[in-house]
């Protein structure tokens, strides 16, 4: 039988696999379109990725570019991680209540009958819209009556400490202006001077005479004073150098050697008082003591001033610091004040209408009066 050699014959097994892999690698060299991303709406959130934790332990340990892990390059990121000190005011502390035993206590205690207290004193404390009205009565009558409007740095601020610089001085009024911050320049006057050998050469005639307040003080000193009297209407207000910090049982006097006892302590506990006085009153400062501190321990009086010595520091180092004039010392409110002044065992009750108010005060009398 005879072969046509022009026939086509049909493509062998071998030539069909040979074009289905060429055409699946061609496929696969295309290039893959990516598929669409959606676009982001109003509302969607992205998880934030991780650091993996090796890798953050390692950038503790490597610290700041530039530092390596050295004790020394750990000791600078110490320091400036350190806190700065605050240019904030100081503010009158307290601190915690001394332990008293059951002689001291009762001591301590007014008097009652059956199971009531007496007292000639009563206080009536309430809280209103323009501040704290406090009343104080003795018996039914009325004695002494305060507003105790909120603290500010403009009207409010008797008893405050700062840090001012004199503007003006005035030889005719024997005053001087002093600017304090305050919207309003304080004054003050010759006899509210104290007067320090180191900083003035001012040289009285009499010992007990104050220099003019020209040689006393000269423009542009920066001075550390105290408010006396509140500014009123377009009075600026008054200021005294002669600074003293307030506590509950003594008044420190910096940079004195002042000793006082309340003359209104009978002799018996003055003189005890003295010797209590000659132990614990740093030698650079003053102690006054108050009619408060009858039958006081020692260790309540040392507390106290302590207390007080490192307000003062606090007070000198925040002054340093401060190259303009500003606020050195807040004292508390009125009515915290009325408290500390005025408060003893002679008063019967203390009536507040202010759960808030209320308890500051409790934690207050407290510390100051345990009994």
């Amino acid at each position: 039988m005879a072969i046509d050699a022009n026939r086509s014959l049909p493509p062998s097994n071998a030539e069909g696999t040979h074009m289905s892999e060429t055409s699946d690698q061609s496929n696969s060299l295309r290039p893959k379109m990516p598929p669409p991303v959606a676009k982001p709406k109003v509302g969607d959130s992205k998880p934030a990725t991780s650091e993996p934790k090796q890798k953050s332990e390692n950038k503790s340990r490597q610290g700041a570019p530039g530092e390596g892990t050295s004790k020394s390059a750990k000791r600078r990121r110490r320091r400036r991680r350190t806190k700065k000190p605050s240019n904030r005011p100081v503010e009158a502390i307290v601190g915690d209540a001394v332990e008293l035993d059951e002689a001291q206590l009762e001591a301590r205690r007014g008097q009652s009958r059956k199971g009531r207290p007496v007292g000639r004193y009563s206080m009536i404390v309430s809280k209103r819209p323009d501040g704290a009205h406090i009343a104080i009565l003795e018996g039914r009558n009325l004695i002494e009556y305060y507003v105790s409007r909120p603290n500010d740095d403009e009207m409010q601020i008797h008893g405050n400490i700062y840090l001012g610089r004199v503007k003006n001085i005035l030889p005719g009024m024997e005053a001087a202006f002093v600017d304090i911050g305050t919207p309003k320049n304080a004054v003050i006057y010759r006899g509210d001077v104290a007067i320090d050998s180191e900083d003035t050469d001012a040289k009285p005639v009499k010992r007990k005479d104050k220099p003019k307040i020209e040689e006393a003080l000269r423009n542009g000193q920066q001075v550390i004073c105290q408010v006396i009297k509140n500014p009123i209407a377009h009075k600026g207000a008054r200021l005294t150098t002669e600074v003293s910090l307030p506590g509950r049982f003594v008044v420190l006097v910096p940079n004195s050697n002042t000793i006082g006892i309340s003359k209104r302590l009978p002799d018996k506990e003055r003189k005890r008082l003295r010797s209590v006085l000659e132990k614990v009153k740093p030698a650079e400062h003053g102690v006054i003591v108050r009619t408060a501190a009858e039958n006081i321990t020692a260790q309540e009086i040392e507390r106290d001033v302590n207390a007080l010595a490192q307000q003062w520091t606090e007070v000198e180092a925040l002054a340093k610091r401060s190259n303009r004039p500003t606020k050195l010392y807040q004292e508390p409110d009125l009515s915290t004040r009325v408290i500390r002044e005025e408060f003893s065992k002679d008063y019967r009750s203390v009536l507040i209408d202010d759960v808030d108010m209320f308890n500051d005060m409790s934690e207050y009398v407290s510390a100051i009066t345990p009994a």
